[in-house]
């Protein structure tokens, strides 16, 4: 399961990566620097805090699915559209890398016998950290800071999956109806406005 999670993760916010370097005006290097730290860059950081040899370091799968989702969107010019972070491709491959790189986070804390602090941080970090690095690098104020209910769905995840696994409910299926579920509120958050109160 954490494997299935962390390729459809990488797969969904490469072209996530992907849409928000173009309405950048990024040149080629910086796209290909948007779409590997979208996609890659929160597995990374959570596999450091958890001491273990990243799992892109590991294996090359994750680099070549980068660079061909890359690769794809560009010779089906993709990179041609306007404003394409507001369509609906977008935002459903955003909402699925979101829940899935939550699910892997989720999987991983409670593998290392993280407690319910652990299982939370390593969610959020996981789904958001990579999307937080690419935006100050591009001098944007990070995308989870100012969507609603963008960081709140991969807690919520991290909190389902804890007390699944808690109360020995964990499984297959389970995983599987949570990020159904996850994406499903994600949308609805975003095409309904959902929003946390401003300070």
């Amino acid at each position: 399961m954490f494997e299935i999670a962390e390729y459809i993760g990488i797969v969904a916010f490469a072209i996530s990566g992907f849409f928000v370097a173009v309405r950048s005006k990024l040149d080629l290097l910086g796209v290909l620097v948007s779409v590997f730290l979208t996609a890659l860059g929160g597995g990374i950081i959570r596999d450091i805090m958890v001491d273990r040899v990243p799992y892109t370091f590991r294996y090359d799968t994750p680099a070549f699915i980068v660079l061909g989702v890359m690769l794809l969107l560009i010779l089906f010019r993709f990179h041609r559209h306007n404003s394409i972070e507001n369509r609906p491709y977008f935002i459903l491959s955003d909402s699925i890398g979101l829940i899935s790189f939550s699910i892997t986070g989720a999987l991983i804390a409670l593998e290392n016998g993280l407690n319910l602090t652990g299982v939370l941080a390593l969610a959020f970090i996981t789904a958001v950290g990579g999307g937080i690095t690419r935006d100050v690098i591009i001098n944007e104020v990070p995308f989870v800071f100012k969507t609603g209910f963008y960081g709140t769905v991969s807690l919520l995840v991290g909190l389902v999956l804890f007390g699944l696994e808690r109360y020995e409910m964990l499984s297959s299926l389970a995983v599987v109806i949570v990020f159904i579920v996850g994406v499903f509120l994600r949308l609805m958050a975003y095409y309904r406005k959902w929003s946390i109160p401003l300070v």
